[in-house]
């Protein structure tokens, strides 16, 4: 399977444990008395619709590259990220809004059944947390971050409230509001993470040069490869999953151009074939 392929999948799973939490939540929010699960379950609707933003983004992203875009199309990935970290930012305060809400209207006791439901809540976000971010890791993608924290901060929230609603059970009387607050916790939490995804996809768009594992990898095969006697400047710039390269090679000063020429792209098809997630590899050759 191919990494685009791979991706969507992913995306696809999320969407689709996104609709059916969003709809339990709500009909266990509302038959439960548990503004908290109502207000988890707005987030969780949130999520579908970023979800389907990242699954436009990856499909996008793949396209090759053409006469207007010579370097693919991959910066709609962190762009489509920076989207999804906008809705996450609504989905925070529109959950601190609804708990103010509830807070300063007085409502009866949450059902002490919903634990159950935001018990296998948590549990089922959390794994889906970590499937999606092993898959990011992989894929080296920005948006699927995103998306995993997405899965992160909805366990969260479930956290609080499940926190929350077991104050107000067994506090009992005096004691409704208490996963209202919880939730507000819960609010900055996932605030504070959307830095955590902003930032790698405000590099990603601006071509930070930040990659110093791949680049040694980079120089460590360049070695390797017959007639390159050293590497000078390394530049790489990410584009969705893709990296593209600018290596100065060293090679003997005696060769003529062909030569030279043709030991730039034996440098170049070696990198491509050890490193698949290379997209255009640019290799200028200096004497040495």
């Amino acid at each position: 399977m191919s990494f685009s392929n791979l991706a969507i999948r992913t995306v696809i799973f999320s969407i689709i444990t996104n609709a059916v939490l969003a709809a339990s939540k709500f009909l266990a929010g509302i038959f439960g008395n548990s503004y908290a699960l109502i207000a988890d379950g707005i987030e969780s609707t949130v999520d579908i619709f970023a979800s389907f933003l990242v699954l436009l983004g990856l499909k996008y992203a793949e396209r090759p590259a053409d006469e207007n875009h010579p370097y693919g199309h991959g910066k709609a990935e962190p762009l489509i990220t920076f989207v999804v970290v906008v809705f996450l930012i609504i989905s925070a305060f529109t959950i601190a809004w609804q708990a103010i809400k509830n807070i300063q209207t007085p409502h009866a006791l949450p059902a002490s059944w919903t634990l159950y439901v935001l018990g296998g809540i948590i549990l089922w976000k959390e794994i889906s947390y970590q499937i999606v971010m092993s898959r990011s890791k992989k894929l080296k993608s920005s948006s699927l971050k995103a998306e995993a924290w997405h899965h992160r901060a909805d366990a969260i929230t479930s956290v609080a409230a499940f926190i929350g609603i077991s104050v107000a059970i067994f506090g009992g009387e005096g004691f409704e509001v208490a996963d209202d607050y919880a939730a507000l916790v819960a609010c900055g939490f996932i605030l504070y993470n959307c830095y955590g995804i902003f930032r790698p996809a405000l590099s990603e768009v601006m071509d930070e040069n930040n990659f110093s594992e791949l680049t040694q990898e980079i120089r460590e095969i360049s070695q390797k490869v017959e007639g390159i006697e050293g590497t000078e400047k390394c530049f790489v710039r990410k584009a969705g999953m893709t990296y593209h390269v600018d290596l100065h090679a060293h090679v003997r000063g005696d060769l003529t151009v062909t030569e030279g020429h043709d030991i730039a792209h034996k440098l170049k098809d070696t990198l491509r074939k050890e490193i698949p997630e290379l997209g255009n590899v640019l290799i200028h050759i200096e004497p040495s």
